[in-house]
């Protein structure tokens, strides 16, 4: 009888068995390179471009100049400089009149500066948008990275003028200057991205990455040559990674000394190490950005 009813019952269906079936699923956080995310970086990349033309477009509205900004500002630290440190203080500065000297150097570094500025306060300043919609974090500093280097052509653009104006005659490491591009990003990204966190969580943190900069400022040769450092600091010196590449910028466009290979090649390690565990950092802080801010 017993045997009779198992007979009777129904067979299960291929399909209910696969419901049926017990399944165990593993959820593990991303590890190396997968938790960076890139991929997705690229897949919002019109988000990218989105954002990168509304921060060219807002940055210089409701001013009376405009865009114009963009040159005044280098220009004017230029002639400031000149007065003080050239005409005043009367620094070397080669063969090169001081000014085309100082403004060489001045336009990377103003985008150093604004890419350091613009990766720390990313998520501060966006923690009202992060808080709405989900989207890959990084395009916040990497649209600002994109505008900073838009503004950096626009002013090399006066530059061209002033090397035609002197007769200066460039040499062929105008080829390296899109690596030296990519050193200043990748090392003003990868302090920006330590800092982001840090001044999500303590306010004044922020000063303190006004002043880091303005230290650096003083120990890159940007007003100065770094013929004048003391040999017994040569090593230290150029452990900084904008001081090579600034000697870069200088050599490949104005002709001066070339910068230390080697020394150079140490630097763009450093740039390299501090862009990657910058965003090691970022992602490991934007987690908690919106119950912090």
């Amino acid at each position: 009888m017993n045997a009779l009813k198992l007979l009777k019952q129904p067979q299960a269906s291929p399909r209910d068995q696969a419901f049926t079936t017990n399944h165990e699923t593993i959820i593990e956080p991303a590890r190396g390179w997968s938790a960076l995310k890139l991929r997705e970086v690229w897949d919002y990349r019109d988000l990218l471009y989105f954002m990168v033309m509304r921060d060219l477009k807002t940055r210089y509205s409701q001013t009376a100049l405009g865009p114009l900004w963009i040159i005044i500002n280098p220009l004017f630290s230029m002639v400031l400089y000149t007065v003080i440190f050239g005409v005043i203080a009367k620094l070397p500065s080669g063969n090169v009149p001081y000014q085309v000297f100082t403004y060489c150097a001045l336009l990377p570094w103003d985008m150093f500066s604004d890419d350091v500025g613009s990766g720390s306060t990313s998520l501060l300043s966006n923690r009202e948008l992060i808080s709405k919609i989900y989207f890959p974090r990084l395009v916040l500093p990497f649209s600002r990275v994109i505008s900073s280097l838009v503004d950096f052509w626009i002013s090399f653009v006066i530059l061209i003028g002033m090397l035609i104006f002197y007769r200066i005659t460039p040499t062929w490491g105008v080829i390296l200057i899109p690596f030296f591009l990519l050193l200043i990003m990748l090392t003003g990204l990868g302090i920006g991205l330590w800092f982001s966190g840090i001044i999500v969580k303590y306010r004044d943190f922020g000063q303190v990455t006004g002043y880091l900069v303005r230290a650096l400022m003083y120990l890159s040769p940007v007003v100065y040559s770094s013929e004048v450092v003391p040999e017994r600091f040569y090593f230290l010196y150029h452990l900084n990674p904008m001081a090579n590449v600034l000697e870069g910028f200088r050599w490949a466009l104005l002709g001066t000394a070339p910068p230390d290979w080697i020394m150079l090649l140490v630097s763009a390690g450093i740039s390299v190490a501090l862009f990657l565990t910058g965003l090691y950092q970022f992602r490991r802080v934007e987690r908690s950005i919106v119950d912090i801010a």
